[in-house]
């Protein structure tokens, strides 16, 4: 399929300018003597907004250095990183393919996600769950590559974290320094966190609220940073009880509380990640997570 190519491919490889940082009045925080401040990653790209184009655009840079022709990667049906990959190449000009969790999606209307990647140019390739779950054994991941055409292509991992991926996001904490003293970012597979910790300054620590079930996360960023830097970086800690049942949960009561923070603050929330984040500072408050005078910055990842 041909699809159009952005009309100057290297800017979206070039280094932007730092996001916008606005302090926010909520008497949430302000009750409790700590300053709210929202980090606009959501700006930082109009079509791979925050974390997305942070993990990206140096693994795109790798992959045209090396005369790679295509990219490959995989997510679930509702992957926001899927449809990033998939704008990513249509804007450089490179073809993509999204490996599919889930084969019994095959012979099923696509969901609006999916249609999406596939406009922009990404070839689709769906797979049973259980090979999915062992896509990091190198004997199957190999065995889905040939399946999916895809064997000579630059592999990106789920979600895009890898070692390059922490260097873009080392970055968005290189922003903060000096600027907060905690940063806090909602969680799917942790290159965002084991970036922004890397990053941040002495006397500065991160925070990340996993939006997934299972407790495996903590073990994640320990690998990714020791992969990217030989060993732990920054102060970082987890916040896990505030994923609300799961990826893309989005029960009724978490849906009405970011509606109401888009009305008081004119931000448009996301709800998969940004909305569990913002719920779960609200709820650390009253427990004392952050002393008074606390300069906390909540990091908007993406727009709905």
């Amino acid at each position: 399929m041909s699809h159009p190519v952005d009309p100057d491919p290297a800017d979206l490889l070039r280094t932007r300018p730092p996001s916008p940082l606005v302090e926010v009045d909520d008497d949430r925080f302000e009750r409790y003597g700590v300053r709210l401040l929202l980090k606009r990653d959501d700006l930082v790209h109009p079509e791979l907004p925050g974390n997305k184009w942070r993990k990206l655009a140096p693994n795109l840079r790798a992959a045209l250095a090396g005369g790679y022709g295509s990219l490959v990667t995989f997510g679930g049906a509702y992957s926001n990183h899927l449809r990033a990959t998939a704008a990513a190449g249509r804007l450089v000009g490179m073809s993509t393919v999204g490996v599919v969790r889930g084969d019994e999606l095959a012979d099923r209307p696509l969901n609006p996600s999916l249609a999406r990647c596939a406009a922009d140019g990404m070839r689709l390739h769906f797979v049973t769950r259980s090979a999915y779950r062992r896509k990091a054994e190198p004997q199957v991941l190999a065995g889905l590559l040939a399946d999916a055409g895809a064997a000579g292509a630059y592999v990106v991992p789920e979600g895009g974290s890898n070692a390059l991926a922490l260097a873009g996001c080392a970055e968005l904490g290189g922003e903060l320094r000096g600027l907060t003293d905690v940063a806090a970012v909602a969680c799917g597979t942790g290159g965002t966190l084991a970036g922004l910790a890397a990053g941040l300054g002495a006397g500065q620590r991160a925070l990340g609220v996993p939006v997934l079930r299972g407790g495996f996360l903590a073990a994640e960023i320990r690998a990714l940073q020791a992969a990217a830097y030989g060993g732990p970086r920054g102060d970082w800690a987890l916040a896990e009880d505030f994923h609300h049942g799961g990826y893309a949960k989005v029960p009724v009561e978490l849906d009405a509380f970011a509606a109401d923070f888009e009305e008081r603050h004119g931000v448009p929330v996301e709800r998969v990640y940004v909305a569990k984040l913002l719920w779960a500072l609200t709820h650390l408050l009253p427990g004392g997570t952050f002393p008074p005078t606390t300069r906390l910055t909540a990091v908007i990842t993406g727009p709905p």
